[in-house]
């Protein structure tokens, strides 16, 4: 088999992978433990599917009992630019790096199936391809099969690629001969702790989500707490802060699809001017993003935090229009930003 291992890598990144390893689906006993302990403390917050399948979740060998060997796969999605920079402006939100284009779910399964019919073609055996729509702990079997180490973080980094990565898996009832797992490279390095804004990283290697930018513009329904609001700065989808600044991206590879760059009204929109979509006009603009999924409503709440964050006096007008939205929570969130902006012109 080590000759198809051989073959299988290869082919893999002629499909654009970046990287390819083997595990075996028991190769992340510690995962239950982890897993329960985040519950238990709360940290997954709204996110009520992660107390779901539990069991599958915290152990790949029983989602597929018949699967003998995991090959995990990652597929480079690197900026061009540092998506940092836009923090500072105040007309303009600032979206995740992954959701800036196409959604990546769809490229990286057509990819992870093509290469399954491959496997298939050549070996025999069956397979499942999975690409964070199922409960696979990606970032542990990443880890196992030697593509990276999951970070201080959370999410996994590689001394050849840096950390921006999408993951997908192959799961095959073929007996691959597994690679050697990668050790943790952090060191001492903080960086990613640090430059976090809501300081959602209680300990290194642990995260509470409840206070992560990702989780509250894309996760959490409802309003946010005000003290979280004003933290959130303009960021309306997502945040890349600790990822931008791990020191392992110097070793970051271009993205192989062109897919992943950002469309230019989505590097930096105008806040204004989301303001203004209706259900249907934003489901025109996001059509085919995975912004799409959360809805018009929360994503202009998004906005409307932005706008209050601002400073921008201008924008209380925009904010000012939504103050009778019928959803309540844009509406709530239209009233705290015109209170943000005319304390900030008071001042």
């Amino acid at each position: 088999m080590n000759g198809l291992k051989d073959r299988l890598i290869a082919r893999a990144l002629e499909e654009g992978f970046v990287a390819a390893r083997i595990c075996r689906p028991d190769a992340v006993p510690e995962v239950p433990a982890r897993l329960g302990a985040f519950l238990e403390s709360g940290f997954h917050g709204q996110m009520d599917w992660m107390e779901r399948r539990v069991e599958w979740r915290g152990d790949p060998a029983t989602l597929w009992p018949e699967a003998r060997s995991i090959l995990m796969l990652a597929e480079s999605y690197t900026p061009e630019s540092d998506p940092m920079e836009r923090l500072g402006w105040r007309d303009r939100g600032v979206i995740s790096v992954y959701a800036q284009n196409r959604d990546y779910h769809d490229l990286v399964k057509k990819r992870l199936k093509r290469l399954a019919r491959w496997l298939i073609d050549e070996a025999g055996g069956a397979v499942k391809v999975f690409v964070d729509t199922a409960p696979v702990p990606e970032k542990a079997l990443g880890q196992a099969a030697g593509l990276g180490w999951q970070g201080k973080h959370t999410n996994l980094v590689s001394r050849d690629w840096g950390n921006w990565a999408f993951l997908g898996s192959v799961f095959t009832t073929l007996e691959l001969e597994p690679d050697a797992p990668e050790v943790d490279n952090c060191g001492s390095c903080r960086a990613c702790l640090d430059v976090c804004p809501t300081d959602a990283f209680p300990a290194p290697y642990r995260l509470d989500a409840r206070r992560c930018i990702s989780y509250l513009t894309i996760e959490h329904r409802g309003p946010v707490q005000e003290d979280l609001r004003v933290l959130m700065g303009n960021r309306i989808y997502g945040c890349d802060d600790c990822l931008a600044v791990c020191p392992w991206n110097k070793f970051a590879v271009q993205a192989s699809d062109i897919r992943y760059g950002a469309r230019a009204e989505l590097e930096a929109p105008n806040l204004a001017d989301l303001t203004r979509l209706d259900d249907g006009a934003f489901r025109a603009v996001f059509s085919g993003s995975p912004i799409k999924r959360i809805g018009r409503d929360r994503f202009v709440r998004n906005v409307l935090y932005a706008i209050g964050n601002s400073g921008d006096v201008g924008l209380s007008a925009v904010a000012q229009a939504l103050c009778d939205d019928p959803d309540a929570t844009v509406a709530d969130a239209a009233r705290w930003a015109v209170r943000r902006l005319t304390q900030t012109d008071a001042t």
